[in-house]
């Protein structure tokens, strides 16, 4: 899946924004592109149903949240 259909990139932007919107002023930008290409990644591989795109980004706060901690 090389390009991303419409719908898709809606899915997208809407966990990207739902996951972001818990962090304060909606995260900062190095956070929101990590999640992002952790989800296009995802998505490329096939992955496209909302509930499993949104643990895709759950993961890849808390990944990105570990690393800054550790």
């Amino acid at each position: 899946m090389n390009e991303l259909d419409e719908a898709l990139r809606a899915r997208l932007d809407a966990v990207l924004d739902q996951v972001c919107g818990r962090l304060v002023n909606g995260g900062d930008h190095d956070t929101r592109k990590y999640i992002a290409e952790k989800l296009v990644e995802a998505a490329r591989k096939g992955t496209v149903h909302l509930d499993e795109l949104s643990v895709v980004a759950r993961r890849a706060l808390l990944e990105r949240s570990n690393r800054r901690a550790g």
